[in-house]
């Protein structure tokens, strides 16, 4: 079913919007860091690792948020956050267990993303469009994207 643009509502704001409004970010940015410091952990990533998915996010700031809680993050670091939870996530539920999971997230791969790279090799070349990449990979494995 498709919705005329008149059935949808003004208020509604693109995700954009969402992570553009300090409030929300200031609630996703507690949770959403500690969440991404236990996926670290469960991946054996490093601390420079975790600072390139961050987006080079530096060592003090990085340590600081880690001991202290993490502020309102940007929207930057808090898309990219985003995606390694939503990474996380589909690896979860197309794997049956963390050891596949992460076999395969190590490994090199063949397919057009990663041209025989890792897809964790690609995520740590630190653009953001690469961990969109690895993202839509796993959902279109997952058949949940166009």
């Amino acid at each position: 079913m498709s919705l005329a643009r008149s059935e949808i509502s003004e208020d509604a704001a693109p995700a954009e919007g969402l992570l553009a409004d300090r409030g929300t970010r200031e609630r996703l940015s507690g949770p959403g860091f500690r969440t991404f410091l236990a996926i670290a952990d469960r991946l054996g990533l490093t601390v420079a690792q975790q600072l390139v998915l961050l987006g080079g996010t530096p060592s003090a700031t990085y340590h600081h948020w880690k001991s202290k809680g993490a502020p309102s993050l940007s929207h930057d670091a808090l898309e990219r956050v985003s995606l390694v939870l939503g990474i996380w996530k589909g690896l979860r539920l197309i794997f049956s267990d963390d050891a596949t999971a992460l076999r395969w997230l190590k490994a090199g791969n063949a397919d057009l993303p990663f041209a025989g790279a890792s897809p964790l090799q690609t995520m740590l070349r630190g653009s953001i469009n690469d961990l969109y990449s690895v993202r839509r990979y796993l959902d279109g494995w997952r058949g949940v994207w166009p």
